[in-house]
């Protein structure tokens, strides 16, 4: 099954970008850990969801590309087809002179409205193209005016124009110290507005991705571009093609459904977080030797302690013991309550892997089984240089601090009423502000009583 990619706004699209580069990068590689079969079906089956075929030969990437302004767009566009190995589609992008000035009320209220006939048309031609469509993957940024508010629009479109098909969204959460003054307002409006109409949400912090490249990249000035490899490195390792539990031999058919259906067992839990291991420099590659069961002890931590990544890890943190018939206020202080975890395995050996470890009963809600509420895919077909590397997505209270910092800052701007004239001028009023902060405020109410 394909999925179509939509890139909403400077952010969404330069990441976009990234992406379709590295998947690209990875189906050309020749890693040479897998069968000369293994690595055809698998790199058919990257071209279908990912690619359509053109008659030049040259792969053209099933997306649409939005912003408000060109420039971003023009760039994405030049930069993707000199790289010779795939291309967007010449007619496949929407843009407009001026920008949505990081106003997300002037995103949803003026330019979605105005231009989704446009935006919709493109999203349709593209989704006919694909033999079977298997759903929506969008990606935007929550603190500025075009991915967020046009972003939330185009979200509940494609809602109501495709009833059935599977909608994630990828979000990029802000930097704590702002790159925008109303980043807060943005954000929360951003976040309920796709509680609503997306099935997931999936999210990168841009402050945890910076940590990674400073520390365990070894990148001096860090620029955008190098915090988009990492994010398009993750994503890519949750959706280049593996075996699912139940799918017999050949690689899973609906990427989107494989992924959400056991991760969003709720309609009030739909923040997804993603871990990433080994992550380091191309340099550092030679010289590291990894095997899964300390891989996987890693991982493990991470999820529990809620660490960002390998290094700096609190291991001090365990789980609650089993029989302790505790409330949830009591539970072991830094202990991340899970509802739902897929582990991604790549590289060699992993069919040996032992999983167990994840399958506690004591890391999981208890109204869920921990059998349904852990999967695991696996394929022999190594990604991107890595010999060994492990994702986890995880629907956990990873994203429960986070969240509850931008709402109380969103909300102590708004009972101020700073900034407010400049949503009401275009429509959104204190009424939809009141809104959205009661939904996020269930949404935090939900995770913290995991």
């Amino acid at each position: 099954m394909s999925i179509v990619t939509v890139q909403l706004g400077q952010c969404g699209n330069q990441i976009g970008h990234e992406v379709f580069s590295a998947l690209c990068s990875d189906i050309r590689g020749t890693h040479g850990l897998c069968s000369k079969t293994e690595n055809e079906s698998y790199q058919d089956a990257c071209k279908e969801r990912f690619f359509s075929e053109e008659e030049s030969g040259v792969p053209a990437a099933r997306a649409v590309l939005v912003d408000m302004e060109p420039k971003v767009i023009s760039q994405t566009l030049s930069m993707a087809a000199r790289s010779g190995h795939w291309k967007y589609n010449s007619h496949s992008h929407f843009c407009q002179k001026q920008g949505s000035g990081n106003n997300w009320a002037n995103g949803y209220c003026v330019h979605g409205p105005r231009h989704k006939e446009a935006i919709m048309d493109l999203v349709q031609k593209e989704a006919e193209k694909c033999e079977r469509l298997g759903g929506f993957f969008t990606i935007m940024s929550m603190a500025g005016g075009t991915g967020s508010g046009l972003g939330a629009f185009v979200t509940q479109c494609l809602r109501d124009a495709f009833p059935t098909s599977f909608l994630l969204n990828h979000v990029i959460w802000p930097y704590g110290t702002g790159e925008v003054i109303v980043q807060n307002y943005n954000s929360v409006l951003t976040l309920s507005h796709l509680y609503h109409s997306s099935d997931a949400l999936l999210v990168h912090e841009n402050d945890v991705i910076h940590k990674i490249c400073a520390q365990l990249m070894n990148i001096k000035q860090i620029s955008f571009r190098d915090v988009n490899q990492v994010i398009a490195h993750q994503l890519g390792s949750v959706f280049q093609p593996t075996h699912t539990a139940g799918g017999g031999s050949g690689y899973s058919r609906n990427p989107l459904g494989d992924l959400l259906e056991p991760l969003v067992p709720h309609p009030e839990f739909r923040l997804l977080g993603l871990r990433n291991i080994p992550q380091m420099a191309e340099s550092s590659l030679a010289f590291s030797t990894f095997s899964w069961p300390g891989l996987l002890k890693h991982l493990r931590q991470i999820l529990i302690a809620n660490a960002h990544m390998e290094e700096g890890i609190d291991w001090q943190v365990r789980p609650p013991q089993p029989g302790s018939s505790m409330p949830s206020t009591n539970k072991p202080l830094h202990f991340n309550t899970s509802i739902a975890n897929l582990v991604i395995l790549r590289g060699k050996d992993v069919h040996s892997v032992d999983l167990g470890s994840f399958q506690d009963p004591s890391l999981y809600t208890s109204w869920l089984n921990p059998q349904d509420a852990f999967n695991a895919w696996k394929t022999p077909r190594a990604f991107n240089k890595y010999e060994k590397s492990a994702a986890l997505v995880s629907n956990s209270q990873f994203l429960l601090k986070p969240l509850d910092s931008i709402v109380g800052k969103a909300w102590n701007m708004f009972a101020s009423k700073a900034y407010l004239h400049q949503y009401t001028k275009f429509g959104i009023q204190e009424e939809d502000f009141l809104d959205c902060f009661t939904t996020l405020e269930q949404v935090i109410s939900s995770y913290t009583n995991l």
